[in-house]
C-alpha cells in the first residue's frame, strides 16, 4: 500500500486521482469513477466529488493508496 500525502482536507476524489497521476485528466478520473473502477474504504465509489480525508484508502486497478494528512508549515 502506497501513502498519498494531502496538505488540506477534505479533497475531492477525482482531484486525488488526477493529481497523483492515476488518471491523465480530471475528465478521465470522473470517467473511471463512473465506470465503477475506483473503491474507497473497500466500497465501490460512484461520487466524483466524494470528500476524501486522512485515513481513507483508495483502490484503483488493484493498487491501494492510504491518504495521510500533513498540514503545510
Amino acid at each position: 500500500m502506497k501513502d498519498i500525502t494531502i496538505t488540506k482536507e477534505p479533497v475531492e476524489l477525482y482531484k486525488i486521482l488526477k493529481f497523483e497521476g492515476l488518471a491523465d485528466s480530471g475528465g478521465e478520473a470522473k470517467a473511471m469513477i463512473d465506470a465503477r473502477m475506483v473503491m474507497v474504504n473497500g466500497m465501490v465509489e460512484t461520487r466524483k466529488r466524494n470528500k476524501i480525508v486522512s485515513g481513507d484508502v483508495i483502490e484503483v486497478g488493484g493498487h491501494q493508496f492510504k491518504i495521510i494528512f500533513t498540514p503545510q508549515s
